[in-house]
């Protein structure tokens, strides 16, 4: 149970990332945010070395399979950077999932597969 100020910032920060890394469109927002009770959530504390907190963000993105190694690691790198300061979740809590996909793959609407 975060405030909604608190979602919103995760939402800004993650655009504000993806536009800087990726050269997302600042129009190009399709975002959800779900959270968990304890008991619907698990994660690895300390996997890798890495200590968590119970405030763990978890996020996934879907995007084109068009980017450079650097350009992921300048996203992950800003996404905390960002997370830390509009948000203030600690680096160490900001997991990313980065799934790539072709082109071809989307309709962002009326049927149509617009980047194919």
């Amino acid at each position: 149970g975060k405030p909604p100020t608190y979602r919103q910032a995760i939402f800004d920060s993650l655009h504000q990332a993806m536009h800087e890394a990726f050269d997302v469109p600042k129009d190009n927002q399709f975002m959800t945010i779900t959270e968990h009770q304890a008991a619907d959530f698990r994660y690895g504390a300390t996997y890798l070395g890495i200590n968590r907190t119970d405030d763990i963000v978890m996020i996934q993105i879907t995007a084109n399979n068009t980017r450079t190694t650097e350009q992921k690691k300048q996203m992950f790198q800003r996404i905390a950077q960002l997370l830390g300061m509009n948000a203030g979740v600690r680096a160490e809590d900001v997991f990313v999932n980065l799934i790539e996909v072709d082109k071809a793959n989307w309709s962002l609407g009326c049927g149509l597969a617009q980047y194919a």
